[in-house]
């Protein structure tokens, strides 16, 4: 490969790494303010709110089908995927620093699935900030005792399906889907 091509190709792992650890940061953030600020409706743009205690309330971005479709559901299918594709025999795209699929991109692998249970753990926060919406408009039943043990099974799933990424078990795995699918549902069947 030419210097430059080369060069190139690192600047853009690079990149993608900085665009990667930039949104896990959000979420990560995200969710650690919804546990430790004071809690506000939504706000529509202006000047972010005074700084309260440790961090700032929370803002909340999208609704709440925007949150699944971008954060849960892509994590969930990676967990999906490792049930019947084991993560230590997929091979890397050409280029997995742009790879849109996680399994196959720079963090790859058994590290897509760690990830994935992660961000369904830490995702969970996000679905109990006041001024969530439903799609359908109506605010997200974020104060129901169901809510809440539905949000904490969504938690119990990641985790579950992190611990057995990290233990490369494909056994494991296929378990914690199970509890993934059964928290989903929970949730979904209502």
């Amino acid at each position: 490969m030419p210097k430059g091509e080369a060069t190139i190709m690192r600047v853009r792992h690079r990149l993608s790494g900085v665009i990667y650890c930039a949104a896990i940061g959000t979420v990560l953030l995200a969710g650690a303010a919804a546990q430790t600020a004071p809690t506000q409706g939504p706000r529509r743009g202006g000047p972010p709110p005074a700084a309260r205690g440790r961090g700032a309330a929370p803002r909340v971005q999208g609704t709440l089908l925007q949150v699944m479709r971008g954060i849960l559901y892509p994590a969930s299918n990676v967990i999906f995927a490792a049930q019947t594709d084991d993560p230590a025999a997929i091979k890397p795209a050409p280029d997995p620093a742009t790879s849109p699929n996680p399994l196959t991109s720079a963090y790859g692998g058994w590290n897509a699935v760690e990830n994935s249970g992660i961000a369904l753990a830490e995702a969970a926060s996000l679905l109990t900030i006041p001024g969530r919406m439903c799609s359908n408009g109506r605010p997200a039943p974020i104060q129901n005792a169901d809510w809440q043990m539905w949000v904490q099974e969504l938690r119990t799933a990641g985790m579950a399906a992190y611990k057995a990424a990290q233990a490369k078990n494909q056994d494991a795995i296929l378990d914690a889907a199970g509890v993934v699918t059964e928290a989903c549902s929970h949730c979904h069947d209502r």
